[in-house]
């Protein structure tokens, strides 16, 4: 960075109400309601601290539906910021009562999603329980890709964000995305639980995906293509987020017969065809490296089978335009 440049990140910090507020939002994605709570100061002040804070590319706004979360960035002005809240003292009063309204607030958080996720929980454990074990599953997906190291990592149709979880020692940074602003709440709850803080999750149509396109290690799709229309489009979109060499791992139901799934569960596509799913990878642009079917025992005659595709990106880094190599997943 040019001196200027680090020097308006250090006014943009220099602010007491900007500083506590960085603390904050290096620990957790909060919406300005979340922050005038917790810092208890009106909303026109703390939106016009968070917008200086934006503008000096420290941190970063990420709408979904009425809200906006903000989050320290990942960029150099934010790596500035980093360093700052170094020197801030943790036992400092004021902070320390930030970082405790902050925990109040994230056992709230919790309690609701526990409480949605209780509404759902006679419909997704009818779902998980027609297939092989998720443990199995979720065994299977690592067995394919591997131990890493990832830069990033993308997660579409996030859910409950449990795949963020999975691979959690795999990246250095990772993104989920949802349609549901309710499974997002979930999913925070979840990341903040388990203690992940290099993952974050957005609100998003998979069709039209937010974020920076050619920037992903591994793309995800895990039980997601059989409630779309239009599966190869979200397939043909998904590719679109890999880097030269990324890998894209599609995971859902081998074919079956189980019509009520379309009637009670919103199932649009009775699982997929390997045959099928390699002719929209190779659509997409990508080459199929690797398929693993996973079967039910004999005597499990009521369970589907769930197919793993394993897809990547033939394009080698030096086909990328040249300055564009080292982009971060935006």
């Amino acid at each position: 960075m040019q001196a200027e440049d680090v020097v308006a990140v250090l006014r943009a910090c220099g602010e007491t109400t900007r500083l506590r507020l960085l603390s904050l939002l290096s620990q957790s994605e909060l919406t300005v309601k979340d922050l005038t709570g917790i810092l208890g100061q009106s909303q026109p002040r703390i939106s016009r601290h968070l917008k200086l804070l934006t503008e000096a590319a420290i941190i970063e706004r990420y709408p979904e539906g009425s809200w906006v979360y903000y989050r320290l960035g990942e960029g150099s002005s934010a790596r500035i910021a980093r360093d700052a809240l170094l020197h801030v003292n943790q036992a400092d009063p004021i902070v320390a009562a930030d970082f405790d309204r902050l925990a109040a607030l994230r056992r709230a958080k919790a309690t609701e999603a526990a409480d949605y996720f209780a509404g759902r929980a006679e419909t997704w454990d009818a779902e998980r329980n027609l297939h092989v074990p998720e443990t199995d599953v979720e065994a299977a997906m690592r067995a394919m890709v591997g131990n890493g190291p990832l830069q990033s990592f993308l997660d579409l149709g996030t859910g409950t964000g449990r795949l963020l979880e999975v691979f959690a020692d795999c990246y250095e940074r990772g993104i989920g995305i949802d349609a549901s602003g309710d499974m997002l709440t979930v999913a925070r709850a979840n990341l903040e639980r388990a203690g992940i803080t290099n993952a974050q999750v957005r609100q998003g149509d998979i069709y039209a995906l937010p974020v920076t396109p050619g920037q992903a290690d591994l793309t995800v799709v895990h039980q997601v293509l059989h409630y779309l229309e239009e599966p190869a489009r979200a397939i043909a979109e998904a590719a679109r987020t890999l880097r030269p060499g990324g890998r894209l791992l599609l995971v859902d139901f081998a074919p079956h017969d189980l019509e009520f799934l379309r009637e009670k569960h919103a199932h649009r596509r009775l699982g997929f065809a390997q045959e099928q799913m390699q002719r929209w990878l190779e659509d997409a642009g990508l080459e199929l490296n690797a398929y693993n079917q996973l079967s039910p025992q004999r005597a499990e005659t009521d369970k589907l089978s769930v197919g793993l595709w394993l897809a990547k990106d033939p394009r080698i880094l030096t086909d990328l335009p040249v300055g564009t190599e080292n982009r971060e997943l935006a």
